[in-house]
């Protein structure tokens, strides 16, 4: 059965430009279009989408207010188009916290180019989200109602250690909430984390500073020389591939351009690989919720060199989709809840 999508965008060229992109794959239904939040609340009450693609930036009602009434009352799978603008990005990243699966960034010049180069990355996004089991994160859910976010107090005895053993961390769809639930429930003094999520250019920048406005780490988006160290969380640029090299026994970070690989830059398996090259049965390699399969090959070559690797399980994952590829792959030493992913570093950096 072909998957029904409904989009909301204000631009009449861009509702109109959407819809012939969808009509053009045999497995996804165009269920047609609204320019903004209110006509689309009546048309969903009587034919209910499985996939809404919507714009955040509308007059009148705006699509986070939405989102997240959706979310409340009956949680849709949500795949938002946003401007890479720094006001756009912030409100993508909270409406991914609100419960969205996915972000998809549009420019405000060169659509239909856009439109060509990226319409594999979109249908496969949407048919993601199809499958995906959407959910407001509890931590931002907090935030925004004032309710005071509890943290996970550090567990004695366990962070004297001052062994450089780099942990790494790959995410996708449903990631940024991942990852900030993970982050959430570390201290202050925790090995060092580099991270990649897929995720366009600007968009990571505000997600390393919203999370370091809320985590104990010092979160920041990783520069070239960076060393990974102590209580430092370094998120990779989005549009430039992230790998650790090691030196004089401490680990530092590489920034750099490139071909995408897996069709993403950053990529996964470009951090896991490096890794795999340097470090080996120092790193913990944890694969969070995402679709594809990047970061499984280089998982598993992190595993075959000693490393300690865990991947989200599929109860708790928005799309079982990376992590299901690198068990495949027989990389994989432990499936978790993502509630105990962050119990997992913490037992690695004791074990010293």
């Amino acid at each position: 059965m072909a998957i029904k999508v409904f989009v909301v965008d204000d631009s009449a060229i861009m509702r109109q430009a959407l819809l012939h992109l969808l009509q053009g794959d045999p497995e996804i239904e165009s269920m047609g279009s609204a320019p903004n939040p209110l006509i689309a609340a009546t048309i969903i009450r009587k034919s209910r989408p499985d996939v809404l693609l919507l714009d955040i930036e509308m007059p009148g009602m705006d699509g986070l207010t939405f989102l997240r009434q959706i979310m409340e009352e009956s949680p849709i799978p949500t795949v938002i188009c946003s401007t890479l603008t720094e006001k756009g990005s912030q409100v993508a990243l909270d409406a991914l916290s609100a419960g969205a699966v996915a972000v998809v960034a549009k420019p405000r010049l060169g659509l239909k180019q856009f439109l060509e180069d990226s319409r594999r990355d979109l249908l496969q996004t949407l048919k993601a989200a199809a499958r995906s089991r959407p959910r407001a994160d509890s931590a931002a859910a907090a935030r925004a109602t004032g309710i005071p976010v509890v943290r996970r107090a550090p567990v004695p005895g366990l962070h004297a250690l001052s062994v450089n053993k780099p942990v790494l961390i790959g995410g996708s769809t449903g990631g940024t909430q991942a990852i900030e639930t993970v982050l959430l429930a570390l201290p202050s003094d925790c090995p060092g984390i580099a991270i990649v999520q897929h995720m366009p250019e600007k968009f990571t920048a505000m997600l390393a500073q919203r999370l370091d406005g809320v985590c104990s780490m010092n979160v920041r988006e990783a520069r070239d020389g960076d060393r990974l160290e102590r209580g430092v969380v370094l998120i990779a640029p989005g549009g430039r591939h992230l790998q650790i090299r090691k030196a004089g026994g401490q680990h530092f970070m590489v920034v750099a351009d490139g071909p995408p690989v897996n069709r993403h830059k950053p990529s996964v398996d470009v951090l896991f690989r490096s890794a795999a090259d340097c470090s080996g049965a120092d790193t913990l390699a944890i694969l969070l919720t995402g679709m594809g399969d990047d970061g499984a090959r280089g998982m598993k070559a992190l595993h075959d060199r000693g490393a300690r690797t865990l991947v989200q399980d599929e109860a708790s994952c928005v799309v079982y989709g990376m992590p299901k590829e690198a068990v495949r792959l027989g990389g994989v030493d432990r499936e978790m809840a993502l509630e105990d992913v962050a119990g997992a570093i913490l037992q690695f950096d004791a074990k010293g």
